[in-house]
């Protein structure tokens, strides 16, 4: 296949997945505002996706993590191809469109890193990887800062809430405040997962010996995910948006508003540093630490503990969707027409399954069994 073609074809294929990055993590920022009835799930969606849009032009470290840093390229380095990362974004897309299937807030960072890996692996062999990066940006942030936006989230949450026991007016005053929060960790979402997708069209690029290796994302490559991404937000993950703002814990204000401000912390943090973390799990973890400031028993761990283990095989599992693509890939021409099919069904099969129990803005904010062990107005001794 003509390499250009391949160019265009992969371009398109990561665009694609932004926009599924985009509806995939939009409960990040709006689930708990949209729980709290804060703001209704139009306006947020809304906001969400143009602040989605502003963030993506703030930064560009995050993408320079991923186009010259996880993968070898250039003098010295391993010689990725765009197949491979056509490959990597097929397992990565797979695994975003089960967990949203599945309503699952699992991470669409790591999903597409495994993607990459998995297709290097297979093409190029274990050299292909920078091992250091890969520690140090990627799976450090990766355990450390769930962790610390939840103890964060939970400091903020004892707090809040004992305020409103205090003063119990100020509960309206945090509802007001969640409107200022989430819309910080829209903006900060899109100065770090808008970026990945540059990161991988800049590899792309490169491979091709259409960019020099060891430069950035070109304006043009900015634009178009930043717009691929508010475009995917604004669609507006329903399924994940309900289980982020009422399946792990009925949120209350102070919760929404400490769990939203923990978040956009430590996204803000993790972008500066050029960490390609999980929004995703920074926020859940928020969510999590949030419950634990009320109350243990407002956690739904039942829930919790599947979103655990999505966190802990998304990696691995879109590595092994990439790695098989990778392998058919090899085929030549046809390999690539027979991996974009089998893609384009899984994706339409998936969303067809979907409309048997939608999940829209009427119904996002009901969850089948209450987890409260006592009324969300009532204060917590």
């Amino acid at each position: 296949m003509d390499v250009a073609i391949l160019v265009v074809l992969v371009i398109a294929l990561a665009l694609f997945f932004d926009f599924t990055n985009g509806f995939h993590d939009t409960a990040n920022a709006m689930a708990t505002p949209i729980a709290t009835r804060a703001l209704t799930p139009k306006t947020a969606v809304t906001v969400a996706a143009v602040l989605n849009l502003v963030g993506a032009f703030l930064s560009t470290e995050v993408a320079r993590t991923i186009s010259g840093g996880l993968i070898r390229e250039g003098d010295g380095g391993i010689s990725i191809t765009p197949t491979m990362i056509f490959a990597g974004l097929i397992g990565a897309i797979v695994w975003n469109m089960t967990t949203w299937l599945l309503g699952l807030p699992s991470s669409s960072s790591h999903a597409l890193f495994g993607g990459l890996i998995g297709a290097a692996v297979v093409g190029a062999g274990f050299g292909a990887i920078d091992g250091g990066v890969f520690l140090s940006k990627i799976v450090f942030p990766a355990l450390l800062a769930p962790l610390i936006a939840g103890l964060v989230a939970f400091t903020a949450a004892k707090i809040a809430l004992g305020v409103t026991r205090s003063v119990p007016d100020e509960r309206g005053r945090f509802r007001r405040g969640q409107v200022f929060t989430s819309s910080l960790v829209a903006l900060a979402h899109g100065t770090n997962d808008a970026q990945k997708t540059m990161g991988v069209i800049t590899l792309t690029l490169i491979a091709a010996n259409m960019q020099e290796p060891g430069t950035g994302p070109e304006f043009w490559v900015i634009f178009v995910c930043a717009v691929a991404i508010a475009l995917g937000t604004y669609v507006g993950g329903w399924r994940i948006i309900r289980t982020m703002g009422v399946g792990i814990t009925d949120v209350t204000p102070p919760q929404g508003f400490a769990a939203e401000a923990s978040t956009t912390a430590t996204i803000l943090a993790s972008s500066h540093l050029g960490f390609a973390l999980s929004t995703t799990q920074v926020a859940s973890g928020s969510v999590i630490g949030s419950g634990l400031g009320r109350d243990r028993r407002a956690v739904r761990w039942s829930v919790a503990g599947r979103i655990a283990i999505a966190w802990l095989i998304t990696l691995p599992a879109s590595a092994g969707v990439a790695a098989i693509a990778e392998w058919v890939a090899r085929i030549g021409a046809v390999g690539i027409v027979i991996d974009s099919v089998a893609a384009v069904v899984i994706v339409l099969g998936m969303f067809l399954i979907s409309r048997r129990n939608r999940i829209s803005h009427h119904n996002v904010t009901r969850y089948p069994v209450p987890v409260s062990p006592r009324p969300v107005n009532e204060p917590v001794e």
